[in-house]
């Protein structure tokens, strides 16, 4: 069960803090992303965390503005968003990898299972 929060509207150059909370799993075994989805738009990799945290990669549009983190111990995957521009403007997913102390990948079809999503929509 993913449950993400944190999402809202918020002027181009400001920032946000998007939090995924898990249940139902061994959170501390497995390597989480974050995802998001335009109206119209394909899902697109955003942020990768490895299960054991430390090691991460970003989307290039996104390297630099978006930091993504993990707290096992509360089974909570963050990321924080600064700099955001207009194009940042999609619902954001964190959906989990489907093996277990997995490396770090970023195609969708690796992330079978999905929360409900987070919308941040950015005014220019």
């Amino acid at each position: 069960h993913l449950v993400e929060s944190g999402g809202g509207l918020v002027q181009a150059g400001g920032s946000l803090r998007l939090s995924c909370s898990a249940s139902g799993f061994d959170f501390s075994a497995y390597t989480m992303a974050w995802f998001r989805q335009a109206p119209g738009k394909e899902r697109e990799f955003v942020a990768s965390i490895l299960w054991s945290g430390g090691t991460t990669d970003y989307a290039d549009s996104v390297k630099g503005r978006f930091t993504i983190s993990r707290e096992n111990s509360r089974k909570t995957v963050f990321l924080q968003l600064d700099g955001l521009k207009p194009d940042d403007t999609a619902a954001y997913y964190c959906p989990i990898h489907r093996m277990a102390r997995s490396g770090l990948t970023f195609m969708p079809y690796d992330y079978p299972y999905w929360g409900p999503g987070t919308q941040v929509t950015v005014s220019s």
